[in-house]
């Protein structure tokens, strides 16, 4: 799971417990500039394909989480319950997109929204 703070112009998601281990990563630092938005989708983490793994964890139906190469695209999971999946959008980043559990997806996701929206 992820927790996901706004500090300034930055975002900060924190990655907890033995999700580090798993993911190879304890937290992202992304700049609100490169932050295009998120949206709630539970459907992103199903399946059992989830793209080349490049370094992290992925065992179907029990935990996805790390770096994928997948369609063109370098993606990070961190998810075990994909009812609580959301995708954050990114620009100039290592990363095109986030694929993460939190705890309450459409709280996250209008949090996220609001503070890129107050960038602009």
């Amino acid at each position: 799971m992820v927790q996901i703070t706004v500090h300034g112009d930055s975002m900060t998601f924190e990655i907890e417990g033995w999700d580090k281990m798993w993911a190879l990563k304890s937290r992202l630092e992304i700049p609100l500039s490169h932050i295009k938005g998120a949206r709630v989708d539970e459907e992103a983490a199903k399946g059992w394909w989830h793209g080349v793994k490049l370094g992290g964890a992925d065992l179907p139906g029990v935990i996805t989480a790390g770096t994928f190469y997948s369609k063109g695209r370098m993606v990070f999971y961190d998810v075990h319950k994909p009812e609580s999946t959301i995708i954050v959008d990114l620009d100039h980043e290592t990363y095109d997109v986030l694929i993460l559990q939190v705890r309450s997806p459409e709280t996250e996701v209008q949090m996220i929204n609001d503070a890129v929206a107050r960038r602009l």
